[in-house]
């Protein structure tokens, strides 16, 4: 008699057709290939960074099978290894992609080791949930896409405040011209990540600190507490300051509500460029080209103390964060939790639309069934890779010092800019490339 497979042999063939279809011209994702075994069945779930940020999403994947654990500090890793036991532990996730039973990756790590980690576990058919900014340049964002369109495995990126009610009802409230037609958007966050000048002294790396993993592909330095483990972001090598870090959340609504892609023109002003760190300050200015019936589309980012001028005619001038729509016909205010009509007075009386984007399973839990086999998560990669691109050329902007016209479809600065395309990728150490 031909004996059965098991679901875990199932899947683990499945994931490695889905490998194996990258150099055969494609094959079934897990996630479609799961859909045939049991969609109710935990997922075997590994996560790349379990502290921090880190701490959050493993709490949020929690609910299935955390079989391995990965993080460089073994210190901070250890609250989630107590936590789970039988879960196997990595202070490398190149080796942890090899565990065989791993059906998903979440990978909460710096900046400049999203795209190493996420192309890898693509290639070893692993579906993917990674944190926001998707990668640290523009080139890994678009091969990053590419990658995850040609294995078909289900991704999803950490903004999470898309799957939130608020977004969706101010989406709802654009798409059906509350305020008219959108002529121009303004987002703005406060604070800022900024780095300094290359700290001189060379203070001995702490125990359980595996410093050469967390440099990854990141050229060779001295270990500092100044880098880490959260101010990275203030450093160009590992980190893109406060617009990588917010962008994605912020920019996220507007491309939401106005299907906006990749922009087609950027600039961006801020104090004297600094060779190893991000600004205390950006304004950045996008332009996006016509699209679905309307004209190009302008879109400012201000950060630090910057604020939209516009802003200071409302009564939400005290907002630490926010969106504003410009329409015709008036305007829209939001944040994360909350949004307004303005001028009020005008819209006391307006009838909202009844709503028609679905409330959110959760944002984790879109990855989590889709990697079952489930719908296409909302933030998937081939909406979170062009995200991601337009918000990171604004830093190429600002390093630059130049205006950047963008063709998305070649993934290449159309105008003159003298030294604007080195900021459009990295060079990797040897054995972390892509």
């Amino acid at each position: 008699m031909t004996r059965k497979k098991t679901r875990r042999e199932f899947l683990r063939e499945s994931a490695s057709v889905a490998a194996a279809g990258l150099w055969l011209g494609g094959g079934p994702a897990l996630g479609r290939a799961r859909a045939e075994g049991s969609p109710n069945d935990k997922l075997n779930v590994a996560v790349v960074g379990v502290a921090n940020q880190g701490e959050y999403n493993l709490n949020n994947v929690a609910s299935q099978n955390i079989v391995a654990l990965c993080d460089v500090d073994e210190n901070l890793a250890a609250a989630a290894r107590k936590r789970f036991p039988k879960a196997k532990f990595y202070a490398d996730f190149r080796k942890l992609l090899d565990q065989k039973d791993v059906e998903g990756v979440v990978i909460a790590t710096p900046d400049h080791t999203h795209a190493p980690a996420t192309m890898m576990a693509l290639r070893a058919g692993k579906p993917v949930y990674c944190e926001k900014p998707l990668t640290h340049t523009v080139h890994e964002a678009r091969q990053v896409t590419e990658m995850a369109a040609k294995t078909k495995l289900a991704t999803q990126i950490g903004t999470q405040i898309h799957a939130g009610d608020n977004y969706r009802r101010v989406v709802e409230l654009v798409q059906r011209g509350a305020v008219g037609p959108i002529k121009e958007i303004h987002v703005w966050v406060g604070g800022a990540w900024v780095g300094s000048d290359r700290p001189k002294d060379t203070p001995p790396i702490p125990k359980g600190l595996h410093y050469d993993e967390w440099l990854g592909p990141a050229p060779y330095r001295p270990y500092h507490p100044t880098y880490l483990p959260k101010t990275w972001r203030g450093w160009w090598d590992f980190g893109g300051g406060t617009l990588a870090d917010m962008a994605c959340h912020h920019l996220d609504l507007s491309h939401w509500a106005l299907g906006l892609r990749h922009c087609c023109a950027v600039e961006a002003e801020g104090p004297p460029v600094h060779p190893e760190s991000a600004p205390a300050w950006l304004i950045v200015r996008y332009t996006y080209p016509p699209a679905n019936g309307r004209g190009p589309m302008k879109l400012t980012w201000y950060e630090g103390d910057k604020r939209p001028p516009i802003l200071a005619q409302t009564k939400f001038a005290d907002w630490g964060a926010g969106t504003i729509f410009v329409g015709e016909e008036g305007m829209l205010i939001a944040n994360y939790g909350e949004h307004h009509l303005l001028p009020e007075e005008k819209f006391k009386d307006y009838k909202r639309p009844e709503p028609f984007i679905a409330k959110s399973i959760g944002h984790h839990n879109e990855w989590i069934q889709a990697c079952k086999g489930g719908p296409k998560p909302l933030c998937s990669f081939d909406y979170s890779g062009p995200l991601t691109e337009t918000v990171l050329l604004g830093n190429v902007a600002y390093r630059s010092g130049q205006r950047i016209e963008w063709d998305a479809k070649k993934c290449k600065i159309m105008n003159d800019a003298p030294g604007a395309e080195k900021f459009l990728r990295r060079e990797y150490r040897k054995g972390w490339t892509l």
